[in-house]
Parts: C-alpha cells; sequence; structure tokens
C-alpha cells in the first residue's frame, strides 16, 4: 500500500536537487571525459541511499570517478586498496592497550567515512569482506564486542577488475546483493580519448588535484536532503508492480514467463533488486524535475540494478550469453505500465 507522504515535494525541493546535482556534474566535467552513464549511475545510486561497484579493466578511470564524487561532497573520504592481506581490523579497526591509562582504546579504522573507496575489492580475503558485508548491511562495525555506527550518509564505492584473476577471492552472493548497482565501464571513443590526453596536457599532471578544482561542493546536510526528497517521490502502484515483475521474471516467473530461461539463468534477481529499482526510480524522477516515477525511470537502470544479482548457468557462460543479455529480453517480455 503507497503510504502518504506527510511534507509532499514542493517546486523548490525539485529545484534545489537538480542545482545539486549540476553542482557535481560539473565537478565531473573538470576530472572526468566521457563515461556520463557512470556519474549518472554514481549520482543517482548516492541520491537512492546505496552503495555501488564498478567493473572494468585497468585505465578507465575507476578510481577517479569514485573520488570525484566523493571530493564533491564536504564529508569525509578514505580509499582501502584491497590486498589478500587486508584484515577486518585494517578496515573497521581495533582496541590497543594505553599503558599509562591501562585501559583498552578504540581506534577506529578507515570504514568510518561518508564515503569509502574500496579499490580492488575482490583482492580482499573471505574474513574481510565479511567486515565490509556487515558494515554495508548494518551501518555499524563490531569493535572489541562494542557497535559503532558508520556515519551518516554512508556509501560505499568498489571497484574490481574481471580479468586479472589471480590473488582475487570471488565476492558472494550475499555481498553482490547488497551493492545497489554495479556499472559496467567501456573503453572510451577516439575522440573521448583526445579530449582525455588535452585535458591531461592542460592540466599538467596525470593525477587529480582536488585543491585545483574550486570550492563549490555540496555538503552533508545536502545529501542527506537529495535523499530524504527522493523518498518522498511518488511511486504509483503499476510502477511498484513493474519493478516486481522484472525481478520476478528473473526467477522464471513473473506475468510473462520466458520460456527457457531456467536453461540460461542459475539463480535469478531477490526482492532487494525490486527495492532497489523503485529507490532508484525515485533518485532518477527526483534529478529529472518530477514529484512522480515513470517507466523510463526504472528501465533507465535496470541494467545496473539486475546484471550482478543474476547467476548464469554453466551452459549459459560456456556459450558466451552475458547477463545483459538476459535482461534485454526480460525488459521486452515485461509489459510496461
Amino acid at each position: 500500500m503507497q503510504t502518504l507522504n506527510k511534507d509532499p515535494l514542493t517546486h523548490d525541493d525539485e529545484e534545489r536537487a537538480r542545482q545539486f546535482a549540476d553542482t557535481i556534474r560539473s565537478r565531473f566535467a573538470q576530472t572526468l571525459i566521457g563515461q556520463d552513464n557512470l556519474r549518472e549511475s554514481l549520482i543517482v545510486t548516492m541520491v537512492a541511499g546505496g552503495h555501488i561497484l564498478i567493473e572494468s579493466v585497468p585505465g578507465l578511470a575507476k578510481t577517479t570517478a569514485a573520488q570525484t564524487l566523493a571530493t564533491s561532497v564536504s564529508g569525509s573520504f578514505k580509499r582501502v586498496q584491497c590486498t589478500p592481506d587486508l584484515m577486518p581490523s585494517d578496515l573497521v579497526g581495533t582496541q590497543v592497550f594505553d599503558f599509562s591509562t591501562q585501559h583498552f582504546t578504540t581506534m577506529i579504522g578507515p570504514i568510518h567515512a561518508n564515503f569509502v573507496l574500496l579499490d580492488e575489492i575482490n583482492r580482499s580475503n573471505a574474513k574481510t569482506q565479511s567486515a565490509m558485508l556487515e558494515a554495508m548491511a548494518e551501518g555499524t562495525t563490531t569493535i572489541g564486542g562494542e557497535a559503532i555506527k558508520l556515519p551518516k550518509p554512508f556509501m560505499v564505492i568498489a571497484t574490481q577488475n574481471p580479468i586479472e584473476e589471480e590473488g582475487t577471492y570471488n565476492l558472494p552472493e550475499a555481498q553482490m546483493d547488497r551493492f545497489m548497482m554495479k556499472a559496467v565501464m567501456t573503453y572510451p571513443s577516439a575522440q573521448d580519448e583526445q579530449k582525455m590526453l588535452q585535458l591531461l596536457t592542460r592540466r599538467g599532471t596525470d593525477t587529480v588535484n582536488t585543491e585545483t578544482l574550486g570550492s563549490d561542493i555540496i555538503s552533508i546536510k545536502d545529501v542527506e536532503f537529495l535523499r530524504a526528497a527522493a523518498r518522498k517521490v511518488h511511486v504509483s502502484d503499476a510502477i511498484m508492480n513493474y519493478a516486481v515483475d522484472l525481478a520476478a521474471t528473473s526467477r522464471g516467473a513473473g506475468t510473462h514467463p520466458i520460456q527457457g530461461l531456467s536453461n540460461l539463468v542459475r539463480l535469478g534477481a531477490s526482492p532487494r533488486a525490486s527495492i532497489a529499482l523503485t529507490r532508484i526510480g525515485q533518485a532518477n524522477a527526483l534529478l529529472a524535475g518530477r514529484d512522480f516515477v515513470i517507466p523510463e525511470d526504472i528501465k533507465a537502470y535496470v541494467h545496473e540494478v539486475l546484471r550482478h544479482r543474476i547467476l548464469l548457468t554453466f551452459e549459459a557462460l560456456a556459450d558466451g550469453v552475458a547477463s545483459d543479455e538476459v535482461i534485454d529480453s526480460i525488459v521486452q517480455a515485461v509489459p510496461v505500465p
């Protein structure tokens, strides 16, 4: 049942949201050439209150994109380079015995920040990944038996390299499901690559110096406003049914089941997918200046929401079938309200 909002969105709220988004986009324009889809995915995920996984081969500016989003907000930002020997205490923190006071003091780790970049997350071991999962799922960490709340807003931006497999640990399905979206970066066009070289030449350095980007950023309170405003965007029953139908169809159910899908899909999307589609739809509608969700808001990010939640069978992988192809067939099969 749709819950009535006590304080509906106003025109001023919509305009304010657009201005905040444009401020972030202008910062991206100074650091990243092309990759507009990734930029929008990062912004929408932040507004929707989720976490995002970015996958690409090396050299496509995954880290730069994550740093740009994080530094466009006045909150705290930490970067963790994941390695096989990274331990949970290196991430969440630990207790240190203070001989002067004869007591243990808690030293919090880098996960305690508003924006956390987990670089090459699939290089961390299973024990460390479980600590990441607790932080992403519960918004807390446990140090010495004491639960410590993470700051708000809290967002994890994780990257992984799909090519190099040596020394990597596949993320478990439970942790993959905690990411609201999975963005896949592709190679830039020749024109964009040339523009990138021109940008680097003008800048004089290959790394981004945030001090030269200007002070036009948004505050933590602005992010909280965006998230609260997105939750007020109206979602009709028809849109909710559409999101549920998309997720259910990936599981072999839905109103229009796909024949032979079980030969391709071993495990479909969980109900978290329909929740993510709805939250992403609300965020996208807000940034588009609307106080209601339309089917295009859902369809715009259906690949990013579903691709890491659909596990293909061995036969599908052997035949070179990609999860995006399965999602295409799902979108075509499910009628648009």
